[in-house]
């Protein structure tokens, strides 16, 4: 749609000047020269993609680099060494004596560590203050969300509060951000790939049922978009739900019902970085209200896949290059 840009400049400066910038690598909106005073509200409005400020006052220090990899965490300690423990040595691994600090967004995740392990992981406010004490000038954040969801909100508000106190900081988009729009890169499909990569082709009476968490912000459409990209790509028997959104479990089963082909066998796996409480026991548990459980209640034999999606090496590959973004735009002069 060739006036898809004039479009959306439109809708979000209404009679203010707006023009657009959409790089390949890192597509982003930019400021018209002819807004001379551009309020703080614009200027948040536009501020998309990964995010770069830089401090006037601060520019004279020298550089001094980190990376700060911000993820929800999670208690159960085996698949958090296989899954973000492991994607924060491939991002070590691609950025050698660059020091990467872990940071959890779960505060109650971190206690519990705490308490039951004795590791002290720092909230994403605290790495920052730790670094800005160890004479760091200039921060990369990363994360290893799956959406820009509520806890990538949180990840942004520490990026704004903290910006002011760094001679420059980044900060970098969760695993799906961009759907392939005009000019942009298309995460989803790029991740379902990467995601059904690891299943083999499921027969005409077979299904895999992908469980996300959801979530009550407006990102819940994210799943909808993911369920499009598969179809597009002729997955056909590969379904997303969600545990706390939508479209639920019961959403699902009533799709599999309709099939012209009935489906006998479902495979449940996590769409989500660890394999924690929610693919425990709400998807694989024992009780009758589990997914599991429910599924062959109604009559479907259930084979279980209990692997955070941070074990796949392409989905870790792909959470890399949006650390490298990150890292690229801090560098970028």
């Amino acid at each position: 749609m060739k006036n898809w840009k004039k479009m959306l400049v439109a809708s979000l400066a209404c009679t203010t000047l707006l023009g657009v910038s959409l790089p390949a690598a890192d597509a982003a909106y930019s400021l018209s020269e002819e807004v001379k005073a551009p309020t703080a509200a614009l200027l948040s409005a536009t501020q998309i993609g990964v995010l770069k400020h830089e401090t006037p006052s601060l520019q004279g220090l020298e550089n001094k680099d980190a990376i700060v990899v911000m993820s929800f965490g999670t208690t159960f300690k085996d698949t958090r060494e296989k899954t973000i423990n492991a994607t924060v040595k491939d991002i070590q691994a691609a950025h050698p004596g660059v020091k990467v600090v872990t940071a959890f967004t779960s505060h109650i995740i971190i206690d519990r560590i705490a308490e039951n392990e004795g590791i002290k992981y720092p909230t994403p406010e605290e790495a920052l203050e730790q670094l800005k004490a160890e004479g760091y000038t200039r921060v990369a954040i990363t994360t290893l969300d799956v959406i820009p969801g509520m806890e990538y909100a949180y990840d942004v508000a520490v990026f704004q509060n903290y910006k002011d106190q760094f001679k420059k900081i980044t900060c970098g988009t969760p695993l799906m951000y961009w759907q392939g729009q005009e000019g942009q890169a298309d995460d989803v499909t790029e991740t379902m790939k990467a995601l059904v990569s690891e299943f083999p082709k499921p027969a005409k009476d077979e299904a895999i049922l992908l469980m996300a968490h959801g979530t009550p912000q407006i990102s819940n459409a994210y799943y909808s978009v993911m369920q499009a990209r598969l179809r597009e790509m002729g997955c056909m028997n590969v379904y997303v739900y969600t545990v706390e959104g939508w479209p639920n479990l019961e959403k699902v089963m009533h799709s599999l019902k309709n099939r012209k082909t009935k489906i006998k066998k479902v495979t449940l796996a996590p769409l989500m970085m660890v394999a924690g409480d929610h693919a425990t026991n709400d998807m694989a548990g024992s009780e009758p209200d589990s997914h599991k459980s429910i599924l062959e209640a109604a009559g479907y034999k259930v084979n279980v896949y209990l692997h955070g999606i941070g074990e796949n090496k392409a989905i870790r590959d792909l959470y890399v290059k949006r650390a490298n973004d990150a890292w690229a735009a801090l560098e970028a002069k």
